[in-house]
């Protein structure tokens, strides 16, 4: 597989507070890395440094294997690095296809006159392709399910772009069993098409064992445990994350 992103070493200060010490990881194409540790263990500030909104203080990043600096979330988005936060940024009173199409919509020349039509069609085949069930493209996201309106996000970030880096904050959050087999069946798509490195950031170990091929723990500003998916297991996360609990009583 070809390695997508790596980091080495990334250390981040916020004035008095150490967010990240040492963290070191990697994931590459065709590959599901799953990132698990209680709040405030650094998971986020991770994320907003691989997308560009925050600069490390120290390490370095390496992008397709060749090193690079982040300027800006515009730059990491022109390298190919997408984030799905757990607020959406979805347009609520607008429809699917205008969501999917958002600061990418397609206008007639020289007038600057929407193509609807062929918006939507492009909308439709993006989430047959990937296996979204949603009855209509028009249909406003607002009136859409949770599960829904979370699979147009993901679809969003990697239509009409060429998205090589999927990151993934807490996708399955206060979401019920359907909802939530609804993503997972989004992902296995995403995973099956071997040309995208997804890093999801989850608390349900279950379904982290289930989706991700590789399982990765922040803890202390580092990453503790390394280990794929097969050879781990949600009790053995459990232990590690409780032993660490104890520690601090």
């Amino acid at each position: 597989m070809t390695e997508v992103v790596r980091a080495e070493h990334i250390g981040k200060r916020f004035g008095p507070v150490r967010a990240l010490s040492d963290v070191s990881l990697h994931v590459s194409a065709g590959e599901v890395l799953g990132l698990i540790g209680d709040n405030g263990a650094g998971k986020s500030t991770l994320i907003k440094i691989l997308t560009g909104y925050h600069q490390p203080d120290s390490g370095r990043l390496l992008f397709e294997g060749r090193p690079v600096q982040l300027k800006s979330v515009t730059h990491a988005r022109s390298l190919g690095i997408e984030t799905v936060f757990q607020d959406l940024a979805m347009v609520n009173d607008l429809p699917v296809y205008l969501n999917l199409h958002l600061n990418k919509e397609l206008v007639h020349r020289p007038l600057p006159f929407l193509k609807r039509r062929e918006m939507k069609r492009r909308a439709r085949e993006a989430l047959d392709e990937i296996g979204i069930s949603i009855p209509s493209v028009t249909a406003e996201v607002g009136q859409l399910s949770g599960g829904q309106r979370q699979a147009i996000a993901v679809a969003r970030s990697v239509f009409t772009r060429n998205t090589k880096l999927l990151l993934l904050d807490e996708p399955l959050a206060a979401m019920g069993a359907k909802e939530g087999g609804l993503i997972l069946r989004l992902l296995a798509q995403l995973k099956q098409r071997g040309d995208l490195a997804i890093i999801l950031i989850a608390h349900n170990y279950s379904q982290v064992v289930d989706v991700c091929d590789r399982v990765n723990l922040l803890q202390h500003g580092e990453i503790t445990f390394d280990k794929p998916s097969r050879d781990t297991s949600v009790a053995e996360l459990l232990e590690l994350v409780h032993a660490e609990y104890r520690l601090q009583q």
